[in-house]
């Protein structure tokens, strides 16, 4: 019998997270490779799964309870026992993990970098250290977008020449059906969404003060959780808005809500590649995002971010500088304005077309065979268990 290659992919843990959803779709839509490779995925941390995943991806579940040490020691154990054929890893640690277990065996491991690293890991000197020493070694690099590709060759030593850019997957049936289910959380009247985790990268605040100033009759939903709540509920108060804020927390299903919204809006100061944003379009929602590092403005100008000074309108809505109140709270009265929130859904639905679950697994499986035919020949990490503190993303 002819011998399939085992691949092997590895994150954290499916707990829930825009790159863990990337990687259950990616899986979800590799079908067609599976009768060439035995398709394996490790996950480092033991905790409960937001995501389903086929039958024939055989799953093994590890238990680094977030640490980075237990990871490299349980993730070097399980490729000495499956002897991987390629690895490919998303998120930091399970990266650094990739790199210190694949050390030696000379097969190819690739990574997938999901956030702009500088932006991410910000004054974290022993991450941004280890993530120089791992990342230009890996066969390929994969960004999840062009702004991602340039601050790794700029700031981290990643040669370009090992780097591509994959758009994340968006399953387009799969977001249609969801959002056709009557929706868990029904706000009092017409409103405006934003998502995402309630942190200071996604500057929440931004959109409560152009919201205030832009006084526009919908009413305002913040779909999300985490530690920025009680500052945001506050801000609302301050504002004199809060009886037109809603922040109902984590909801199952957000396309059910999003689908029925009158625009998104997305205000955050870093991205790697803005998931919500193309989910949004997929809905037929009109968007105004600020073009932040890194994603938005190839998104929706197909352009470079450095290429798009100040502020400017979008065939699916409205692209703002960062952490501008007036700026953004104009495109909110521009993009609302019937009927160009209208024709803006529609382009928006359009646009979000070109980054389906068919394209993004191609591209994925090419970087893939295109390692296992010439394998890295980059000098291998000898260790990187020295490197304890830190990197637990």
């Amino acid at each position: 019998m002819l011998h399939r290659k085992r691949i092997l992919f590895a994150i954290n843990s499916l707990a829930g997270g825009g790159a863990e959803r990337v990687l259950a779709t990616l899986l979800g839509g590799s079908e067609p490779w599976r009768a060439r490779y035995d398709i394996h995925l490790a996950l480092l941390d033991d905790e409960p799964r937001a995501y389903d995943l086929p039958d024939w991806v055989e799953v093994h579940q590890l238990d680094a309870r977030h640490k980075l040490l237990p990871s490299l020691t349980q993730f070097r154990a399980l490729t000495r026992r499956l002897a991987p054929d390629a690895t490919l890893s998303f998120l930091t640690r399970a990266n650094v993990a990739n790199a210190w277990a694949m050390a030696g065996r000379g097969r190819p491991w690739l990574i997938s970098e999901r956030v702009n690293t500088s932006a991410h890991l910000g004054s974290a000197f022993i991450a941004k250290a280890m993530v120089r020493m791992v990342y230009p070694r890996a066969a390929h690099v994969i960004a999840v977008s062009d702004g991602v590709v340039d601050d790794l060759a700029a700031n981290f030593g990643v040669a370009r020449a090992r780097m591509s850019a994959i758009a994340n997957p968006v399953d387009h049936q799969r977001i249609a059906d969801l959002a056709a289910e009557q929706p868990a959380f029904t706000p009092a009247g017409p409103y405006i969404v934003a998502a995402g985790r309630l942190m200071p990268n996604k500057n929440f605040p931004l959109l409560l003060r152009a919201y205030a100033q832009a006084a526009p009759q919908e009413r305002l939903v913040i779909l999300g959780e985490g530690p920025e709540r009680g500052a945001l509920t506050a801000l609302a108060a301050s504002l004199g808005i809060a009886d037109r804020v809603e922040m109902p927390g984590f909801v199952a299903n957000p396309f059910a809500v999003l689908a029925r919204a009158q625009a998104y809006a997305m205000p955050s100061n870093a991205e790697g590649f803005p998931n919500g944003l193309v989910e949004a379009m997929a809905c037929g929602v009109p968007v105004i995002a600020t073009n932040c590092a890194s994603g938005p403005s190839e998104i929706l100008a197909d352009q470079p971010r450095h290429a798009v000074t100040g502020g400017i309108d979008v065939e699916a809505g409205a692209l703002v500088p960062t952490d501008n109140v007036e700026a953004f709270a104009a495109a909110l009265g521009r993009v609302l304005a019937e009927p160009r929130r209208s024709a803006c859904g529609e382009r928006a639905r359009e646009r979000s077309q070109a980054y389906g679950v068919e394209q993004a697994a191609r591209n994925y499986w090419a970087r893939i065979e295109a390692a296992l035919a010439a394998p890295s020949s980059a000098p291998e990490i000898k260790d990187i268990s020295a490197y304890r503190p830190g990197v637990s993303s």
